[in-house]
């Protein structure tokens, strides 16, 4: 897969959110997708007392769910541990695996956040604006926002709001379980980004691609 990567990394938090501002301009919030045939799970882990980001990707099948295709990558971790702008700890990485797939995914689910940002600006949105794939934010826990009290039932959600603005959704991804909080990355709708994820998660509470992919990552 070829990714147009950027020549620089940011060495600071002011130059990482003038980074985040300019490139959150191009974030398309409505459904762009072509038919979904591949779906793609990225995670990042760290090793070497975190100087070294170890980042996967898994390419799914869909919508049976059987794994085509994998990439993992060990790059220098350059950008210190900052709430709001993980992005830049872990998307070098991930560009880095992706670069490797003989398969090119179609969606790309992301540990992590996209839109329910500070800045409307998360991993999921950043890789998405820079491979120009469609892609889901689907984290594990709330970073920003409200919403009402969720039913206990499968396919159940919220809206996630912040400062009066939907930002994203709470879904209740398996019932009796703590939800996932997923939010749009780039070319796609909120409604859409939720069918996909619901698709993805078959089972357990977490999509299958970030279940794989955190394995790869973790590994």
């Amino acid at each position: 897969m070829k990714i147009d990567k950027p020549q620089s990394w940011p060495e600071t938090v002011e130059e990482a959110r003038a980074i985040q501002e300019e490139l959150r301009e191009q974030v398309i919030v409505e459904d762009d997708l072509p038919q979904v045939r591949y779906v793609a799970g990225v995670d990042a882990g760290y090793q070497e007392q975190d100087n070294v980001t170890q980042a996967a990707v898994a390419v799914l099948s869909f919508p049976d769910l059987q794994l085509c295709d994998q990439a993992i990558a060990r790059c220098p971790t350059h950008f210190p541990y900052i709430p709001g702008f993980l992005s830049f700890r872990e998307v070098p990485a991930v560009l880095e695996a992706l670069e490797q797939l003989s398969i090119v995914p179609d969606l790309l689910l992301c540990d992590g956040q996209g839109l329910a940002h500070p800045r409307r600006f998360g991993i999921a949105c950043h890789l998405g604006v820079l491979t120009n794939l469609p892609a889901i934010g689907v984290a594990k826990s709330r970073f920003i926002g409200t919403h009402e009290g969720l039913p206990p039932e499968r396919g159940s959600w919220q809206p996630l709001l912040d400062q009066g603005e939907t930002v994203g959704a709470v879904l209740r991804s398996r019932s009796h379980v703590n939800p996932l909080y997923i939010s749009i990355g780039h070319r796609i709708s909120l409604p859409t980004a939720l069918d996909y994820v619901l698709r993805c998660t078959p089972k357990y509470r977490l999509p299958e691609t970030t279940r794989i992919s955190d394995r790869l990552a973790s590994s």
